[in-house]
């Protein structure tokens, strides 16, 4: 008799169970993971931290920057390729030292976390300038590279501060979209390198366009660029006002453009730019009021995540005819802006095909960029542009690693043992047509006939739901029921294999670009890499919201492998990375239930025992700040729970209950959103205004100071 004929007719019991009676029933062999381990095999047996690497394709989406260390954790290199074996940064270890509590030598903060690491920055705005110099010195090309960052991708403030430090010896720029990107462009600039660029993109009015010609007089090297015709008139109008020579650019509409998502603000009916009817009117407009001169710089964007060079040359051999004309036509052209377009390889495929791929890297995009541009200027007789790109995705994306907490994952379905007698009274108390169901499906089973026992299995099931919901079968029939249709789809292997991780985490707040436009990053478990993974699973966030969950994964995967979580799928400990996530995340993030921005932690290298320092560390947002943020007032909240609490709670002589109840309330919107542990030690409640140090002595100084400072606003807040 096959084994499954032994399970149907043994008993109606899930799997790994059998009625008693009838102990010499085999258990049903449980579901072995995403590698099953053989006869001669266990779960690690024969498994390697380099199967790790090449099951989650970290080298391939992850190179040079993150790579899977001898510990089976994940590592970071911060220079990149020039990193050696003693410079790499353990995840776990930072894991570690920033959520073990202050008493351990922690920094006591909670997870989520965002860790960036601003050695990877410098490297990838090198390696992107170093890239467009090769390009340039082995084309013959006249004249230079000068980037921008638009910071639009991510506006943290030393994450711009390290942007115009870091590319300050080769005049990187920013670039803004907006009146308060602007005033923080402006402020960052002003220790830059005079000669950065200062590119003013975006709609603007009255006020923008004074900002910017302020800019001018502030001796920032500012650039207006048009992307409305009307804009013009507001320049000319104000730059007379302000007694200021301004700099113009237009953003040319290119009939260029690539298909998918991130194509769609590219081509003629692209949402930004000019026409070439417009471009000549302006240049027509500028002549007439003698500031002709004043027009200096061409933008233009096809489009994010440009998948090929082919398409971006096309782009490019566009714009530069464009350019060559505005120089015909008088105007005194300095500068050839191809926006922003470099793509990355989220999933590690290299391909075309894919939205969340390229197939090319740094050097192919940039001599792909000098080669148009000189082909076409040597063509036209035209002396060879600066060249200026906005590559905000390129530069950001690798240097942020967001960190989250498995706690908990969904359990195999299971239901109580049923006595050979509780069988046959089971089966008397369904209607003739379950009943017939029932002895079809056993009678398949002996037959070995698969696709007739899930028929049979679903047609039971839905006519004891039926019973069920006219009430004339108990829950634990229902129960009884559900176990043998598992227990039957699993036997046959047409079961569902995929278990739910419950993560401590926002998708909304942290991804929202998975939730929004589906964008997919890599997401890989930080540590137990050298551990074979056992199962597949989903991923599902705190939010009361069926969208909250991440069900699809680079590779076309609609699962992750996963390990086994400790203490029975509770706990345990298991932490996920999101990785090439530093561009337009935080940005985006909202508050959906209420759930805040991670913690934010800069670390660094360092010749220490562990390779790295935490420079700073930033706690997440309390319960009370994402309260403020949608405008209820957290200290007369307190205030009111507090009062209640005195009038409802049980009087001792000397008031100490209602202190303890009032302080338990104050922690509480002190404490961030998300799921704690007991071994962390939240300080929102010492914050010093939101900064930790990575010196001791100056972490004490600063939490002792910052709990001073809490507990005059919170009379009971006792950190």
């Amino acid at each position: 008799m096959p084994a499954l004929a032994c399970c149907v007719d043994a008993a109606v019991a899930p799997p790994g169970y059998a009625f008693s009676g009838d102990s010499s029933l085999p258990a049903p062999v449980p579901f072995s993971g995403v590698f099953p381990a053989t006869a001669n095999t266990t779960a690690s047996a024969a498994w390697s931290t380099s199967l790790s690497n090449e099951l989650y394709r970290i080298d391939a989406w992850g190179g040079p920057y993150f790579t899977v260390n001898s510990s089976g954790n994940v590592s970071v290199r911060p220079y990149g390729s020039g990193t050696v074996p003693h410079q790499e940064i353990d995840l776990l270890k930072i894991v570690k030292k920033v959520s073990d509590p202050k008493s351990e030598s922690g920094l006591g903060l909670q997870l989520p976390l965002i860790v960036r690491f601003p050695d990877v920055l410098k490297n990838r705005l090198e390696s992107l300038q170093g890239a467009f110099d090769f390009a340039i010195q082995s084309q013959d090309y006249g004249s230079h590279y000068q980037g921008v960052y638009p910071v639009k991708c991510n506006q943290d403030r030393f994450v711009v501060e390290d942007i115009v430090r870091f590319g300050k010896p080769f005049r990187f720029g920013l670039e803004a979209g907006s009146k308060p990107e602007l005033l923080l462009a402006m402020s960052c600039l002003c220790k830059g390198n005079p000669e950065s660029l200062l590119v003013c993109n975006g709609f603007k009015d009255f006020e923008y366009i004074s900002l910017a010609l302020m800019a001018r007089k502030l001796e920032l090297n500012t650039v207006i660029v048009l992307e409305q015709e009307e804009e013009l008139d507001l320049v000319i109008e104000l730059s007379k006002k302000l007694g200021v020579r301004p700099v113009i650019g237009a953003r040319a509409k290119l009939r260029t453009k690539h298909s998918g998502h991130f194509g769609s603000t590219s081509g003629e009916k692209g949402k930004f730019g000019l026409t070439t009817v417009q471009i000549l009117r302006v240049v027509k407009k500028l002549e007439q009021v003698g500031m002709l001169d004043c027009f200096q710089l061409l933008h233009f964007h096809i489009g994010s995540q440009i998948p090929t060079t082919a398409l971006l040359a096309d782009g490019v051999s566009e714009a530069a005819q464009i350019y060559c004309e505005l120089v015909r036509l008088g105007a005194h052209m300095k500068v050839i802006d191809i926006g922003g377009g470099l793509g990355l390889d989220y999933d590690g495929s290299k391909s075309s095909d894919s939205e969340i791929s390229v197939s090319y890297g740094l050097e192919e995009y940039a001599m792909a960029v000098v080669q148009t541009i000189r082909y076409v200027c040597d063509r036209r007789s035209v002396k060879h542009p600066v060249i200026c790109s906005e590559s905000g995705r390129a530069i950001v994306s690798h240097h942020s690693v967001l960190i989250f907490e498995a706690v908990s994952a969904s359990a195999r379905d299971v239901a109580p043992s049923m006595s050979a007698y509780a069988l046959q009274y089971f089966i008397e108390g369904l209607t003739e047509e379950a009943r017939a169901d029932y002895r079809n499906l056993s009678a398949a089973a002996i037959r070995g006939e698969d696709e007739a026992c899930l028929t049979y299995a679903d047609q039971l099931k839905q006519r004891c739901v039926d019973q069920f919901k006219e009430g004339s079968l108990g829950i634990e029939q229902l129960a009884t029921v559900d176990g043998l249709c598992d227990l039957v789809s699993k036997a046959i292997g047409a079961s569902d294999s995929v278990r739910t991780y419950n993560v401590n985490l926002s998708v909304f707040t942290s991804i929202p670009d998975f939730w929004g436009i589906g964008q997919l990053f890599p997401i890989v478990p930080i540590h137990r890499l050298d551990q074979r993974p056992a199962v597949r699973g989903v991923l599902s966030d705190l939010t009361c919201d069926s969208d909250g969950k991440i069900n699809k994964f680079i590779g076309g995967e609609s699962s992750l492998p996963l390990h086994e979580l400790e203490g029975n799928g509770s706990g345990g400990r298991y932490y996920l990375g999101m990785f090439l996530g530093g561009a337009y995340e935080e940005a985006l993030g909202g508050v959906h239930n209420l759930f805040g921005g991670p913690s934010v932690v800069r670390v660094s290298q360092s010749d220490g025992p562990y390779s790295f320092a935490v420079t700073r560390a930033v706690p997440g947002p309390s319960c009370a700040d994402v309260l403020r943020v949608m405008q209820h007032e957290p200290e007369l909240m307190f205030e009111t729970l507090k009062h209640r609490a005195e009038e409802c709670g049980e009087v001792d002589e000397d008031g100490m209950a209602n202190s303890a109840l009032a302080a338990s309330l104050a922690r509480s919107f002190h404490n961030m959103p998300y799921l704690s542990v007991a071994s962390s030690c939240c300080l929102t409640a010492i914050n010093n205004h939101g900064l930790y140090y990575c010196s001791e002595d100056d972490y004490d100084i600063v939490a002792d100071s910052g709990a001073a400072g809490e507990e005059e606003q919170w009379s009971y807040c006792c950190a």
